[in-house]
């Protein structure tokens, strides 16, 4: 590594240090109100189960997704938050194994409010990790058939994918930039599996769909 390139990371480095040192900590109190709205990619991890009766060896999995997402956190004490989640995303649900050939067999919106209870350890500190657990309701809508899955299924199809109660988990951290105004990495994770069902004419095939999603997110804050 050659010495510019050297005294560019220690300039870096030291802008960052002053910076960090030199903004005012918000001091986080109870009763306070944080709310942040962040850039969020939604990253499936699950697929499904086979295509029940006759396509056991084809499975559906969920796409990633890219949203906004804004979240709430009432704090209760010093330490201990309250945070609803709210955001709603699309997802495509391609075919695989038996069905990989269909590409992208169907397509959803989710909307999985969730709520969390974190516990902040640094709340008197420019820099306040937390971690947070919970639950999560998820409601399907805006479910639809491409025209390969209905080619493949035999006729119009329509899709019904019903909803998801799970748990959540979270880890993140706040870090001040100005009065009341701070910056939030995060990441999630959510249990979400959900049963797919498709009617075609006299013929219903169903599925058990797994989206288990690793949710990661940055964005800003503002503490009333």
């Amino acid at each position: 590594m050659n010495n510019s390139i050297v005294r560019r990371l220690g300039l870096a480095a030291s802008l960052a240090a002053f910076a960090l040192t030199t903004t005012p900590a918000l001091a986080v109190d109870q009763g306070d109100w944080l709310v942040r709205l962040r850039g969020i990619g939604v990253m499936p991890t699950s697929d499904s189960g086979g295509i029940s009766p006759d396509l056991t060896g084809g499975s559906l999995e969920a796409q990633r997704a890219y949203v906004p997402e804004l979240d709430i956190t009432y704090m209760a004490t010093e330490n201990l938050g309250l945070e609803l989640i709210l955001a709603t995303s699309p997802h495509d649900i391609d075919g695989q194994g038996a069905v990989a050939g269909l590409g992208k067999a169907a397509d959803t919106w989710l909307l999985p409010p969730t709520l969390l209870l974190q516990w902040h350890f640094l709340p008197k500190g420019k820099v306040r990790p937390y971690v947070g657990a919970g639950i999560n309701y998820t409601i399907t809508y805006g479910e639809n058939a491409t025209a390969s899955l209905e080619n493949a299924f035999g006729g119009p199809t329509t899709v019904d994918l019903g909803n998801s109660l799970g748990w959540a988990v979270q880890a993140g951290v706040d870090i001040d930039v100005a009065e009341n105004w701070f910056v939030n990495v995060d990441v999630k994770y959510i249990d979400i599996n959900v049963d797919a069902e498709f009617r075609t004419g006299g013929t219903t095939r169903t599925a058990d769909v797994g989206i288990d999603p690793v949710v990661f997110g940055i964005g800003v804050g503002y503490r009333f």
